[in-house]
């Protein structure tokens, strides 16, 4: 029997105002400590479909064990759908040009303890003491241009290929994970989101959203700034709480 969550939590999905298909999903499981995004390769054949699967596999582990043996199923899970992505291109693509990817971010909270897990550019945010930090760091050439070539963040932002990921699931043979384990304090709130929601959206937003004390009108703060503006990318947002 599973334990009533101290967690309240709320998600949505939202195409966007320019793509005719979502290639965002996203899990909202606060009876389990388990939150996540993924985000389906843009443009990409198959991205819906690896973005589903990230979600469907870490729905299905199990809940059993301690937090770090649940944290190393999330891990191994994730590496094992790399590998799988990886030969689902080989059987069905028939070209090589294409790849079948996604990035995912995930949360996993239990009692006191929590851990972000990530690969690509869609973002773990939390909400502390009137603060907002990112806990994730992006997986992306702007990112790279940032921290290798000293770029400032409106300089690498103008790179044509800012946006292209250097990690995600299914990208390339060995899958190379971040993870960040940090200890939960009451009063923090969580944010799991793609590059659809943020990119949209400046930190006040974001932070003013996560102030709001129920998760399901954070969400709708958020969706509706974000929709307000060109909204040219699917949108996907986890809030969560105590």
């Amino acid at each position: 029997m599973l334990l009533t969550s101290p967690w309240r939590s709320a998600a949505r999905t939202d195409a966007g105002k320019v793509r005719a298909r979502n290639e965002d999903a996203f899990l909202d499981a606060p009876q389990q400590g388990l939150w996540v995004v993924a985000d389906g390769m843009g443009g990409h054949q198959g991205g819906d479909i690896a973005s589903q699967l990230i979600v469907a596999s870490l729905a299905d582990l199990p809940v059993q064990g301690d937090f770090n043996e649940r944290l190393t199923g999330i891990r191994q899970c994730l590496h094992w759908l790399n590998r799988r992505l990886g030969q689902e291109l080989t059987v069905t693509a028939g070209r090589h040009d294409s790849i079948m990817g996604s990035t995912v971010v995930v949360l996993l909270i239990e009692g006191s303890r929590a851990a972000c897990i990530w690969a690509g550019d869609s973002r773990c945010y939390m909400w502390r003491g009137q603060r907002l930090y990112q806990l994730s760091k992006d997986h992306s050439l702007q990112q790279q241009l940032i921290d290798e070539q000293q770029m400032s963040v409106e300089q690498a932002k103008h790179h044509p290929a800012a946006h292209a990921l250097t990690r995600a699931v299914g990208a390339a043979e060995q899958l190379a994970l971040d993870v960040l384990e940090l200890e939960v304090y009451p009063g923090d709130a969580f944010l799991l989101c793609s590059d659809g929601l943020y990119q949209g959206l400046g930190s006040d937003a974001l932070g003013n959203a996560l102030s709001l004390a129920v998760p399901q009108v954070a969400l709708e703060r958020l969706f509706d700034g974000a929709l307000c503006g060109s909204a040219r990318d699917n949108l996907t947002a986890v809030v969560i709480r105590q």
